[in-house]
Protein backbone atom coordinates (compact mmCIF):
# COMPACT_ATOMS: atom_id res chain seq x y z
CA UNK A 1 0.00 0.00 0.00
CA UNK A 2 2.76 2.30 0.97
CA UNK A 3 4.92 1.60 -2.56
CA UNK A 4 1.41 2.76 -4.35
CA UNK A 5 1.42 5.87 -2.23
CA UNK A 6 4.53 6.64 -2.60
CA UNK A 7 4.54 6.07 -7.01
CA UNK A 8 5.37 9.08 -8.44
CA UNK A 9 3.42 9.09 -12.14
CA UNK A 10 5.40 12.38 -12.83
CA UNK A 11 8.76 10.50 -13.20
CA UNK A 12 9.83 9.43 -16.49
CA UNK A 13 10.00 5.99 -15.80
CA UNK A 14 6.75 5.51 -14.00
CA UNK A 15 4.89 8.03 -16.61
CA UNK A 16 6.19 5.41 -19.47
CA UNK A 17 4.66 2.02 -17.64
CA UNK A 18 1.49 3.99 -16.56
CA UNK A 19 0.67 5.03 -20.37
CA UNK A 20 1.37 2.02 -21.60
CA UNK A 21 -0.87 0.12 -19.00
CA UNK A 22 -4.17 2.83 -19.90
CA UNK A 23 -3.06 2.51 -23.67
CA UNK A 24 -3.66 -1.35 -23.12
CA UNK A 25 -6.92 -0.83 -21.53
CA UNK A 26 -8.40 1.53 -23.67
CA UNK A 27 -7.02 0.02 -26.79
CA UNK A 28 -8.98 -3.42 -25.55
CA UNK A 29 -12.48 -1.99 -24.26
CA UNK A 30 -12.24 0.06 -27.81
CA UNK A 31 -12.00 -3.45 -29.59
CA UNK A 32 -14.61 -5.12 -27.53
CA UNK A 33 -16.64 -1.83 -27.80
CA UNK A 34 -17.02 -2.24 -31.66
CA UNK A 35 -17.24 -5.80 -32.13
CA UNK A 36 -20.32 -5.77 -30.23
CA UNK A 37 -21.30 -2.59 -32.37
CA UNK A 38 -20.86 -4.27 -35.39
CA UNK A 39 -22.49 -6.99 -34.06
CA UNK A 40 -26.01 -4.94 -32.51
CA UNK A 41 -25.97 -4.10 -37.01
CA UNK A 42 -25.65 -7.60 -37.88
CA UNK A 43 -28.24 -8.40 -36.29
CA UNK A 44 -30.68 -5.45 -37.41
CA UNK A 45 -29.88 -7.25 -40.83
CA UNK A 46 -30.91 -10.38 -40.45
CA UNK A 47 -33.46 -9.58 -38.29
CA UNK A 48 -34.55 -7.60 -41.81
CA UNK A 49 -33.89 -10.39 -43.96
CA UNK A 50 -36.35 -12.61 -41.41
CA UNK A 51 -38.89 -9.87 -41.66
CA UNK A 52 -38.38 -9.75 -45.40
CA UNK A 53 -39.34 -13.81 -45.41
CA UNK A 54 -41.87 -13.67 -43.44
CA UNK A 55 -44.03 -10.99 -45.07
CA UNK A 56 -43.09 -12.73 -48.37
CA UNK A 57 -44.52 -16.21 -46.83
CA UNK A 58 -47.91 -14.29 -46.63
CA UNK A 59 -48.92 -14.34 -49.58
CA UNK A 60 -51.08 -17.19 -51.46
CA UNK A 61 -48.65 -18.57 -54.05
CA UNK A 62 -45.44 -18.74 -51.64
CA UNK A 63 -44.05 -22.29 -52.00
CA UNK A 64 -41.62 -23.70 -49.08
CA UNK A 65 -37.91 -23.90 -49.91
CA UNK A 66 -37.54 -28.06 -50.50
CA UNK A 67 -35.25 -29.20 -47.28
CA UNK A 68 -31.85 -29.66 -47.69
CA UNK A 69 -30.49 -32.49 -45.58
CA UNK A 70 -26.62 -31.38 -45.71
CA UNK A 71 -27.90 -27.95 -44.33
CA UNK A 72 -28.31 -30.39 -40.93
CA UNK A 73 -24.30 -31.75 -41.43
CA UNK A 74 -23.44 -28.18 -41.79
CA UNK A 75 -24.69 -27.00 -38.17
CA UNK A 76 -23.45 -29.75 -36.48
CA UNK A 77 -20.02 -28.46 -38.63
CA UNK A 78 -20.29 -25.04 -37.48
CA UNK A 79 -21.76 -25.96 -33.57
CA UNK A 80 -18.35 -27.71 -33.73
CA UNK A 81 -16.53 -24.80 -34.70
CA UNK A 82 -17.55 -22.42 -32.03
CA UNK A 83 -16.85 -25.36 -29.56
CA UNK A 84 -13.30 -25.16 -30.44
CA UNK A 85 -12.68 -21.37 -30.87
CA UNK A 86 -14.58 -22.19 -26.81
CA UNK A 87 -12.15 -24.44 -25.90
CA UNK A 88 -9.28 -22.01 -27.40
CA UNK A 89 -10.22 -19.05 -25.22
CA UNK A 90 -10.65 -21.51 -22.00
CA UNK A 91 -6.98 -22.99 -22.92
CA UNK A 92 -5.28 -19.06 -23.68
CA UNK A 93 -7.04 -17.94 -20.23
CA UNK A 94 -5.00 -21.14 -18.55
CA UNK A 95 -1.83 -20.47 -19.88
CA UNK A 96 -2.27 -23.87 -22.32
CA UNK A 97 -0.85 -22.67 -25.56
CA UNK A 98 -0.60 -25.92 -27.29
CA UNK A 99 -4.15 -26.80 -26.36
CA UNK A 100 -5.10 -22.91 -27.41
CA UNK A 101 -3.73 -23.72 -31.35
CA UNK A 102 -5.03 -26.43 -31.66
CA UNK A 103 -8.05 -25.63 -30.46
CA UNK A 104 -8.08 -22.34 -32.83
CA UNK A 105 -6.90 -24.29 -36.16
CA UNK A 106 -9.51 -26.61 -35.25
CA UNK A 107 -12.15 -23.78 -35.69
CA UNK A 108 -10.81 -22.73 -39.10
CA UNK A 109 -10.88 -26.31 -40.30
CA UNK A 110 -14.69 -26.76 -39.29
CA UNK A 111 -15.37 -23.11 -40.64
CA UNK A 112 -13.84 -23.76 -43.74
CA UNK A 113 -15.85 -26.96 -44.04
CA UNK A 114 -19.43 -25.39 -43.38
CA UNK A 115 -18.41 -23.15 -45.54
CA UNK A 116 -17.92 -25.71 -48.57
CA UNK A 117 -20.69 -27.91 -47.16
CA UNK A 118 -23.03 -24.97 -47.67
CA UNK A 119 -21.74 -24.24 -51.45
CA UNK A 120 -22.71 -28.04 -51.78
CA UNK A 121 -26.16 -27.18 -50.38
CA UNK A 122 -26.54 -24.68 -53.33
CA UNK A 123 -25.62 -27.65 -55.94
CA UNK A 124 -27.99 -30.08 -53.68
CA UNK A 125 -30.83 -27.50 -53.98
CA UNK A 126 -30.31 -26.74 -57.67
CA UNK A 127 -30.28 -30.47 -59.05
CA UNK A 128 -33.55 -31.15 -56.89
CA UNK A 129 -36.70 -32.19 -58.86
CA UNK A 130 -38.84 -29.03 -57.55
CA UNK A 131 -36.27 -26.67 -58.32
CA UNK A 132 -37.59 -23.50 -59.64
CA UNK A 133 -35.31 -20.41 -59.28
CA UNK A 134 -38.80 -18.12 -59.64
CA UNK A 135 -39.80 -19.52 -56.63
CA UNK A 136 -38.92 -16.44 -53.65
CA UNK A 137 -38.25 -19.23 -51.25
CA UNK A 138 -34.75 -20.03 -53.01
CA UNK A 139 -34.27 -16.71 -53.62
CA UNK A 140 -33.98 -16.12 -50.11
CA UNK A 141 -32.34 -19.22 -49.19
CA UNK A 142 -29.14 -18.33 -51.95
CA UNK A 143 -29.51 -14.70 -49.98
CA UNK A 144 -29.70 -15.04 -46.62
CA UNK A 145 -27.25 -18.11 -46.66
CA UNK A 146 -24.71 -16.19 -48.81
CA UNK A 147 -25.08 -13.27 -46.56
CA UNK A 148 -24.58 -15.74 -43.42
CA UNK A 149 -21.75 -17.00 -45.07
CA UNK A 150 -19.70 -13.75 -46.07
CA UNK A 151 -19.69 -12.81 -42.54
CA UNK A 152 -18.22 -16.01 -41.57
CA UNK A 153 -15.41 -15.63 -43.71
CA UNK A 154 -15.14 -12.06 -42.83
CA UNK A 155 -14.20 -13.72 -39.36
CA UNK A 156 -11.33 -16.22 -41.17
CA UNK A 157 -9.99 -13.31 -41.84
CA UNK A 158 -9.71 -11.86 -38.00
CA UNK A 159 -9.13 -15.72 -37.42
CA UNK A 160 -5.65 -16.06 -39.93
CA UNK A 161 -4.45 -12.72 -38.71
CA UNK A 162 -4.25 -14.38 -34.92
CA UNK A 163 -3.63 -17.56 -36.23
CA UNK A 164 -0.44 -16.18 -37.65
CA UNK A 165 0.78 -14.91 -34.45
CA UNK A 166 0.71 -17.97 -32.25
CA UNK A 167 3.51 -19.61 -33.44
CA UNK A 168 6.68 -18.61 -32.16
CA UNK A 169 7.08 -15.56 -29.49
CA UNK A 170 4.25 -13.87 -28.97
CA UNK A 171 2.21 -11.45 -26.42
CA UNK A 172 -0.44 -13.63 -24.42
CA UNK A 173 -2.54 -11.11 -23.59
CA UNK A 174 -2.58 -9.87 -27.08
CA UNK A 175 -3.76 -13.56 -28.05
CA UNK A 176 -5.92 -13.78 -25.66
CA UNK A 177 -8.04 -10.43 -26.45
CA UNK A 178 -8.01 -11.74 -30.08
CA UNK A 179 -8.97 -14.87 -29.40
CA UNK A 180 -12.11 -13.89 -26.71
CA UNK A 181 -13.33 -11.25 -29.88
CA UNK A 182 -13.38 -14.22 -32.36
CA UNK A 183 -14.97 -16.66 -30.15
CA UNK A 184 -17.58 -13.99 -29.36
CA UNK A 185 -17.98 -13.07 -33.08
CA UNK A 186 -18.00 -17.42 -33.92
CA UNK A 187 -21.08 -17.58 -30.79
CA UNK A 188 -22.48 -15.21 -32.42
CA UNK A 189 -23.15 -16.13 -35.82
CA UNK A 190 -23.56 -19.67 -34.81
CA UNK A 191 -26.77 -17.80 -32.82
CA UNK A 192 -28.25 -16.52 -36.01
CA UNK A 193 -27.67 -19.31 -38.48
CA UNK A 194 -29.31 -22.01 -34.96
CA UNK A 195 -32.70 -19.24 -35.34
CA UNK A 196 -32.55 -18.67 -39.59
CA UNK A 197 -32.08 -22.77 -39.73
CA UNK A 198 -35.07 -23.08 -36.99
CA UNK A 199 -37.35 -20.47 -38.78
CA UNK A 200 -36.90 -20.52 -41.99
CA UNK A 201 -35.06 -23.93 -43.23
CA UNK A 202 -37.09 -26.83 -41.71
CA UNK A 203 -40.18 -26.53 -42.59
CA UNK A 204 -43.27 -24.01 -43.28
CA UNK A 205 -43.27 -22.01 -39.95
CA UNK A 206 -45.22 -19.37 -41.36
CA UNK A 207 -47.24 -19.13 -38.10
CA UNK A 208 -44.01 -18.88 -36.06
CA UNK A 209 -42.79 -16.13 -38.34
CA UNK A 210 -45.58 -13.72 -38.87
CA UNK A 211 -45.77 -13.42 -34.95
CA UNK A 212 -42.20 -12.29 -34.33
CA UNK A 213 -42.31 -10.16 -37.61
CA UNK A 214 -45.21 -8.76 -35.19
CA UNK A 215 -48.12 -9.61 -38.54
CA UNK A 216 -49.87 -11.13 -36.44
Amino acid sequence: MFHHLMAKPWVTAQGKVDDLYAGGASSALAKKLALKVFLAVVAVLFFLLVTAYGSRMAYEDWRPTPQVNLLWANTLVLILSSVALQWAQYSVRRGRMDAMRVGLLAAGAFTVVFLFGQILAWRQLGTMVYFDIRNPAIGFFYLITGVHGLHLVGGLVAWGRTAAKVWGDFDVAKIRQSVELCTTYWHFLLLVWLVLFGLLFTGDNLDILLKICGIR
